[in-house]
């Protein structure tokens, strides 16, 4: 017996149903983006290992695709190198290419490649797939698609306003209750500045961020395990633990911060933000988190994610400033400020809370029963009507049992069913049949069209 066919760990294959529940988050996140003026752009699948290599940190490098090169990919290589089997150097002579792991880097090679040709500041939103070699759980994927949008060519923080009140607006329309959770990088490092582990910054960043995951106590033990001391861990306590309003907070980061500059402005930075959102009738809760961290390595100031507040899932929006991205691509002080929307994630959670439009499945409106060739040739150009006014219609392609006809309707969810036979046609009328009641009746196709171009 042969194998039955499989996909890869960590992908998806999507039905008509769940492509119609996926072009609904699409078109949403589509539609609040030109809302606030952003274009589109689309990047290729497959980048330059150089675009991407160093972007992500050592951790994201080890999650990128890499693709062989084509034809013999083994000629560059030594006996002695591939005696040796290092992983990491035989790739670099195997592949010179690899899949996206986000749209940001992308974006920047983009932005710096056709600088002449884009305004400034440029409003850009992507809505592509991204692959990560990841191990696969609830949640997190190695094919998924991010809905990106970022703002380049501008240091105002009006920017990172607008994207929350982006990420709010599109939650609403969602009606999936979310918080937003904000930081700002300069914060983390002033953290590490005043515990007097300014070389650490990194260690303490990606340790902190794991507090909702692990607890604090592990946190701690990874604190010792990268050589923080105690006394540093133990000024790290009631920083990372703080309770209170958003208020609260920055006005006890102001007080410790009296001798870290690049503290202080992580939190004027902050309090720009509340400042502007305050005034704004927003959905969602705002809250100012100090363990949230980001792990990308490019971010610089204002970072957020979004969690969903009615299950238990992963964040399904991050992003932040990043004021040199572009510097990598030999173009600096190019500042930028982006979020990106995990479409897969927020699928998921639209299914567990069935929040989806009983509208979302765009199915045929209208089938006509095939009773014969002579029937055929008379529908075919009524069919060709109903579809110029824009009603989905199709003609089912065999004249087999009317059974059977019927069952495909009903399994297409198809709302309405048209007989026409010898009958109709001398009468110049339309069976039409609503297979949500049952009811039938004969129509002329001006009041069918008229109908059905009302109940669309």
């Amino acid at each position: 017996m042969k194998q039955k066919p499989s996909i890869p760990q960590g992908t998806r294959d999507f039905s008509p149903e769940k492509m119609a529940k996926r072009n609904y988050i699409f078109q949403t996140i589509r539609d609040v983006f030109h809302l606030f003026g952003f274009q589109q752009i689309e990047t290729p699948a497959m980048e330059n290992l150089s675009t991407l290599m160093g972007k992500y940190g050592e951790e994201g490098d080890k999650l990128l695709f890499k693709i062989l090169n084509s034809g013999d990919y083994l000629s560059k290589v030594t006996h002695e190198e591939l005696c040796m089997k290092n992983s990491a150097q035989l790739a670099s002579k195997l592949c010179e290419k690899g899949l996206r792991y986000d749209l940001t880097v992308p974006f920047a090679r983009f932005v710096v490649q056709y600088y002449n040709d884009i305004t400034f500041p440029f409003r850009r939103y992507q809505i592509q797939p991204v692959w990560r070699a990841d191990r696969p759980q609830k949640g997190r994927y190695r094919e998924f698609y991010q809905c990106d949008a970022d703002m380049v060519g501008s240091d105002s923080l009006l920017n990172e306003v607008e994207l929350i009140q982006i990420i709010d607006e599109v939650f609403r329309r969602f009606d999936i209750r979310i918080i937003i959770k904000l930081n700002n990088r300069k914060i983390l490092s002033g953290i590490a500045e005043i515990i007097g582990e300014t070389e650490k910054t990194v260690d303490i960043t990606i340790a902190i961020d794991k507090l909702d995951k692990i607890g604090l106590e592990k946190v701690n033990e990874e604190l010792r395990n990268k050589g923080l001391t105690a006394d540093a861990i133990s000024k790290l306590q009631p920083v990372i633990t703080l309770n209170g309003t958003n208020r609260e907070k920055t006005a006890v980061l102001t007080s410790l911060f009296q001798q870290s500059a690049t503290g202080i402005k992580g939190v004027e930075e902050i309090v720009y933000i509340l400042d502007r959102i305050e005034c704004l009738p927003l959905t969602a809760t705002v809250e100012l988190d100090l363990t949230l961290a980001r792990g990308l390595s490019y971010y610089t100031g204002a970072i957020l994610e979004v969690k969903a507040l009615d299950v238990e899932m992963g964040s399904i929006v991050g992003g932040g400033r990043y004021d040199n991205l572009t510097g990598v691509f030999g173009m600096d002080g190019l500042s930028g400020v982006g979020i990106s929307f995990g479409a897969d994630r927020i699928f998921d959670v639209l299914n567990q809370l069935d929040l989806y439009p009983v509208d979302t499945q765009q199915t045929t409106r209208l089938m006509f029963v095939n009773f014969g060739e002579k029937e055929t040739l008379y529908l075919l150009p009524l069919i060709n009507r109903l579809r110029q006014a824009g009603i989905s219609t199709e003609l089912y392609p065999d004249a087999t049992k009317m059974k059977k006809q019927m069952s495909y309707a009903d399994a297409k969810k198809i709302p309405f069913v048209a007989l026409v036979g010898a009958n109709e046609i001398a009468e110049q009328v339309i069976q039409l049949k609503d297979m949500t009641t049952g009811e039938q009746r004969k129509v002329t196709l001006e009041e069918l069209m008229g109908q059905l171009i009302i109940d669309n």
